[in-house]
């Protein structure tokens, strides 16, 4: 997938926000049609880390997951719409599940400062602030438990 560049001091929110984006971006052929939130995983036994893209109309969730100590896409990204979603619930309060109709299940948490593991350097905890971000996803998240 995608490599992140290297850091040489510890880099800021807005810097780990350029690099998620260019994951994302980097994939997703119409990215400017989305806005993005970092997911940190939720619910028992998540592990995945996403940028997520999400648009309004049509409604869609694209889950692109991504390593968070290199900062670079895993795998390629799963956009989730009214063709393939079987399922979206709020498990905890806060903590979201969304299913598609071929099993796949992506579990994650967006928060209003994301925290990410410390890099294999062991250098500080990497933080993302998006609680700007944080509104309209939760609005966004509200509208689409109603598809399914």
């Amino acid at each position: 997938m995608t490599s992140a560049p290297e850091f040489r001091d510890q880099p800021s929110s807005d810097d780990i926000k350029a690099v998620l984006r260019h994951v994302f971006e980097s994939q997703i052929p119409n990215y400017g049609d989305y806005n993005l939130v970092c997911a940190v995983p939720g619910g028992d036994d998540a592990e995945t880390y996403y940028v997520v893209g999400y648009r309004w109309r049509p409604a869609e969730l694209v889950f692109a997951p991504f390593d968070p100590e290199t900062l670079s896409g895993t795998e390629a990204p799963t956009a989730v719409n009214s063709t393939n979603l079987s399922h979206t619930d709020e498990v905890n309060s806060g903590d979201y599940e969304v299913g598609t109709n071929t099993g796949r299940l992506f579990r994650f948490r967006v928060l209003s400062t994301a925290l990410l593991p410390k890099n294999s350097d062991g250098g500080e905890r990497r933080i993302i602030e998006q609680a700007g971000d944080l509104e309209d996803f939760s609005a966004f998240l509200d509208h689409f438990l109603t598809l399914a």
